[in-house]
């Protein structure tokens, strides 16, 4: 059957099982591989997508759920605090393998939309279960900070 999705702006048809985890339908049906595997049990972060702004792990939402709400993936991700924290990113060389960057970044743009101003606090509860197999969590803070100061800026 398919289910009619709104992903990254636009509607599209995914024919799929109504309780295919929506991760594998953006990745292997639509083709956007932005977003990673990495548990499959919405314990780790790297499959976290926006939806209606909310980060959410897509590994444990179904693509019936999905029907109705707006999904966007780091490949649809834009605007000021995106492409913000894109910069950021690159000139403080916050990702290591970059594995967990696009959940990462999913989660620091909606912190960044909630809390334009966030304390370290704000930080580590927003992105706490987005994992970093890497250990960089201390550039991820730095990163945010910084992206905070140039968007207040």
């Amino acid at each position: 059957m398919a289910y009619q999705i709104r992903l990254n702006g636009e509607t599209r048809a995914l024919d799929v099982a109504g309780d295919t985890p929506l991760l594998w339908a953006i990745r292997e049906t639509a083709g956007l591989t932005g977003t990673k595997f990495g548990c499959g049990i919405a314990q780790c972060g790297a499959c976290t997508v926006h939806a209606d702004g909310a980060p959410t792990r897509s590994c444990q939402m179904t693509v019936a759920d999905a029907e109705g709400v707006e999904i966007t993936t780091i490949e649809g991700v834009s605007g000021p605090i995106a492409e913000t924290l894109a910069q950021v990113w690159a000139e403080m060389d916050v990702p290591q393998c970059g594995y967990c960057q696009s959940g990462q970044l999913m989660a620091a743009v909606a912190l960044l939309a909630e809390s334009p101003t966030p304390s370290d606090a704000d930080i580590d509860a927003a992105l706490w279960g987005n994992l970093c197999r890497c250990a960089t969590y201390q550039r991820i803070r730095a990163g945010v900070h910084e992206a905070a100061r140039r968007l207040e800026a």
